[in-house]
């Protein structure tokens, strides 16, 4: 009775020991980084992922040989106005380029891992924000989904603005079963934005009171 016992208590913390485990949340690495983990969902007969940054090209992902024209537009995972990504591939002899997210998205096809479901949810709006990944680039998963915290560009008129959510994919249909708003995390105003709080604390200043006309002092 007391063996039973005790290697119940030991099933119970593996358990919770697993469940921790896969609750922990896992920061994304850089975009490049997330990239090079993308697989073409259909067989191709060769393809790499080339990166341009202020016009100069660099592969970052190969497989095969691929005789192709540099491209001078693509897709990117994080905005920048500098620098971009392509992917070139052979199938049946003939060269296709992938330049933007719902292509990219296409030649993925289906998710193998939580950055190949990153790079679909791009499609979407969602991306791995650098700069806030504690709040918009990380995720957790267990045996069904992956939960992943992602930014979205909610705004860009006054004030520019993101807002973070928590997107369940589930693992084997890459279908998304739920999206948790979770919050602006970023608001950024400039001096033209008619509703910036500065601006508005400006204008309900009371206006200078009119100097009162002097009184002339009683003569003795």
């Amino acid at each position: 009775m007391i063996k039973t016992a005790t290697r119940f208590t030991i099933l119970i913390f593996l358990l919770l020991g697993i469940l921790g485990f896969s609750q922990e949340k896992k920061k994304f690495s850089s975009i490049p980084n997330i990239l090079q983990q993308i697989n073409p969902g259909n067989r191709v007969d060769s393809w790499v992922l080339v990166y341009n940054s202020y016009g100069k090209g660099e592969e970052i992902k190969t497989s095969g040989k691929v005789n192709y024209t540099p491209q001078f537009s693509g897709f990117n995972l994080f905005p920048s106005e500098d620098s971009f990504y392509y992917i070139a591939y052979s199938e049946g002899g003939k060269i296709n380029y992938v330049t933007d997210v719902e292509g990219l998205r296409k030649f993925t096809d289906r998710i193998d891992n939580a950055q190949e479901a990153a790079v679909m949810l791009a499609a979407e709006g969602y991306m791995v924000d650098e700069e806030f990944k504690d709040l918009a680039g990380n995720y957790h998963e267990d045996q069904s989904n992956y939960y992943l915290d992602l930014g979205k560009l909610t705004s860009k008129e006054c004030p520019y603005q993101k807002t973070h959510y928590t997107v369940t994919v589930n693992k084997s249909t890459g279908a998304v079963s739920n999206v948790k708003d979770n919050g602006t995390y970023i608001e950024l105003y400039n001096k033209k934005c008619a509703n910036n709080p500065r601006l508005l604390k400006i204008e309900k200043k009371e206006e200078p009171k009119k100097d009162e006309p002097r009184k002339t002092p009683k003569r003795r």
